[in-house]
């Protein structure tokens, strides 16, 4: 096949995120080379769009003879054991200077092993996290790719091109080595985590303490997202209340079942937390919260067996209550970032990655699940203090949660008293209570490590010491 002839990127792997990042990249002036596991969804492909530049391949063998080198392979593979017996396919017939990039959502200490290994090979392997679903996949997504820095310039023409749009550049950047890609991709989602459950607290509390229906839900999530709150997820939440089952005419949110599932990257940063020691306890509530709704049978017998507070009917002003519960959501929502980017910030210190978090912020504004007002602020944030250690601690966030403070208390107060669950809502105010106190009550959890199992402790009136134990229970 002449040189010319080549295409310049290819693509393995054609389900519902492959096949529209394909359908994005060929739109952006590329030829593509497509091929899948199951021929079926390369026939459709091509049959869907006859006229588009893609070079449909019969075999790996061929894929890799049809890419003009160094040959770029965007893999769209589920994670884990299926990406690696698809790269154990690939390898033999790889040359050095080839790049190879996950663009699904990989464990990153999985993306660090691989990528160590091919580079001994000479061959570059890149971990990109791709937000956005699949209208981002199609149109735009928020791009995170993570590898050999010179080599990522084979790949940022095409990332740019597809990649979606703000007024403040292509949401993509080269986010640092090895796993910082997927790794800020896994913070992402478990963001989201925290945002998702944070909007269905609120929601929950608008439902059982003010009596909202579904059409007047939208309106307030609708009203919500023309202020400081404007972001995709409470946009797409006043979508969701407007949707009708055709058969029942009845508000299809309300026959959904309320068990969550979860794909692991929320999971993964909890854990991820806990290595690097950073407290992200909304995120960790948002993941607790989705397993606790998979117990629907136990939930349902407990519900008959232990009883909580009585019920009662909302005495007070409805819509002063609506905008106190915006603040508490506000503030929430405003924790659950700042634990995010702590957590990016630790694991960059941690691997050595040099990760930009305005860099960060600036390529969630646009594509990505999470897109918010606010990433402007967070930016400009970052802009002012590169090494900022938490958001809370910039002069326009502290302002903001100072405004809300209030008006979250009170509802999460009101929630505790309706025996209303709000766990990430009280678990960002208590994040950030936490944060602010000076001195907390561990200094009883270190006596009690030092009593029962000699642990050690310091003194606050003699730190020239250093560690020293006492025997507590002598006496």
């Amino acid at each position: 096949m002449p040189e010319e002839k080549k295409s310049q990127i290819g693509v393995i792997g054609l389900a519902v995120m492959g096949r529209n990042l394909a359908l994005n990249i060929e739109e952006r002036g590329y030829t593509v080379a497509v091929w899948n596991r199951d021929t079926e969804k390369i026939r459709r492909l091509i049959q869907t769009y006859p006229q588009k530049r893609f070079v449909p391949c019969a075999d790996l063998k061929t894929f890799l003879q049809s890419l003009e080198k160094p040959r770029r392979i965007l893999l769209m593979i589920k994670a884990g054991a299926p990406l690696d017996a698809m790269l154990e396919k690939l390898t033999p017939h790889l040359e050095k200077g080839d790049i190879l990039i996950d663009g699904g959502n990989s464990w990153f200490q999985d993306t660090q092993r691989r990528e160590a290994a091919f580079k001994r090979q000479g061959i570059y392997y890149f971990g990109s996290g791709v937000s956005g679903g699949e209208e981002g996949a199609r149109h735009g997504p928020s791009l995170m790719p993570g590898g050999d820095a010179q080599a990522y310039e084979h790949i940022r023409p095409v990332w740019e091109a597809i990649a979606a749009k703000t007024e403040s550049g292509p949401c993509v950047t080269y986010i640092g080595p090895d796993g910082a890609g997927h790794f800020v991709k896994m913070v992402h989602n478990g963001i989201e985590y925290g945002d998702m459950q944070l909007i269905a607290e609120a929601y929950d509390l608008l439902k059982r303490v003010l009596g909202c229906a579904p059409r007047e839900l939208s309106d307030i999530f609708l009203e919500w997202n023309r202020g400081e709150l404007e972001s995709f997820l409470i946009e797409l939440t006043a979508k969701v209340f407007q949707v009708q089952d055709e058969k029942t005419r009845r508000p299809l949110v309300d026959l959904v079942q309320d068990k969550a599932g979860q794909k692991g990257t929320g999971r993964w940063s909890v854990q991820a937390a806990l290595d690097l020691g950073v407290p992200i306890p909304t995120i960790a509530a948002a993941v607790d919260a989705r397993v606790l709704s998979g117990m629907k049978e136990e939930r349902v017998s407990a519900e008959s067996k232990i009883p909580g507070t009585s019920r009662r009917a909302f005495s007070g002003d409805k819509k002063a209550w609506m905008a106190l519960l915006q603040q508490a959501l506000l503030a929430s929502k405003i924790c659950s970032y700042a634990q995010g980017m702590r957590l990016i910030q630790a694991g960059s210190e941690q691997y050595h990655w040099d990760v930009s978090l305005k860099e960060v912020a600036r390529i969630w504004k646009g594509g990505c699940i999470i897109r918010a007002r606010f990433l402007d602020s967070i930016l400009q944030a970052y802009e002012k203090k590169p090494n900022l250690q938490n958001l809370l601690l910039d002069a326009t966030f502290n302002q903001k949660i100072q405004e809300a403070q209030a008006g979250w208390r009170q509802v999460v107060q009101t929630a505790c008293a309706w025996g209303i669950p709000v766990p990430a809502m009280s678990a960002s105010l208590a994040y950030f209570d936490g944060y602010r106190t000076g001195r907390l009550p561990q200094n009883l959890t270190q006596a009690q490590r030092d009593a029962f199992g000699a642990h050690t402790y310091e003194r606050i009136d003699q730190p020239q010491k250093g560690f020293i134990h006492t025997d507590w229970l002598s006496s």
